[in-house]
């Protein structure tokens, strides 16, 4: 366990193949990505192949985990016995390119504005493998 604080129970994450490398990397607290070292395209989700060349020279790499909100939900079913209800979930563009869905880390949809600047944070987690750092995007205050 890190720190004093316990887990977050969450959700089973997708293991195996290229998943592993990125949970790795989020152990870290930094987001990494895959690149394609052929057209130079970001891959999110993690693939064994480029989805814009079919290159499979892929590699990781340091993103920023900067983006802006373009979209949110609120999910006020229970899909998920480990998540209480309700949740709100966001889509985060990445200023490198790609769509990253995640979990707000330090507010709530009610106060959210379209465009909303935001950081990566990862908090820490487990599941039914063990435990991990999840990435969940903060509000960013700029200068």
């Amino acid at each position: 366990m890190k720190g004093s604080a316990q887990p977050i129970r969450r959700p089973n994450r997708t293991l195996g193949g290229v998943h592993d490398e990125f949970w790795t990397h989020c152990s870290s607290n930094r987001l990494f990505l895959q690149v394609c070292a052929d057209c130079t395209q970001l891959q999110w989700p993690p693939t064994q192949s480029c989805r814009d060349c079919n290159g499979v020279r892929l590699t990781w790499t340091f993103v920023s985990g900067r983006g802006r909100v373009v979209s949110w939900c609120s999910f006020f079913q229970q899909y998920y016995d480990s998540l209480a209800v309700p949740y709100d979930v966001i889509l985060v563009e990445l200023d490198e390119g790609p769509m990253f869905v995640s979990n707000p880390g330090n507010f709530s949809v009610g106060s959210l504005d379209l465009g909303a600047r935001v950081q990566v944070q990862f908090i820490h987690c487990r599941d039914d493998v063990g435990e991990f750092e999840l990435p969940v995007f903060a509000l960013l205050v700029e200068p």
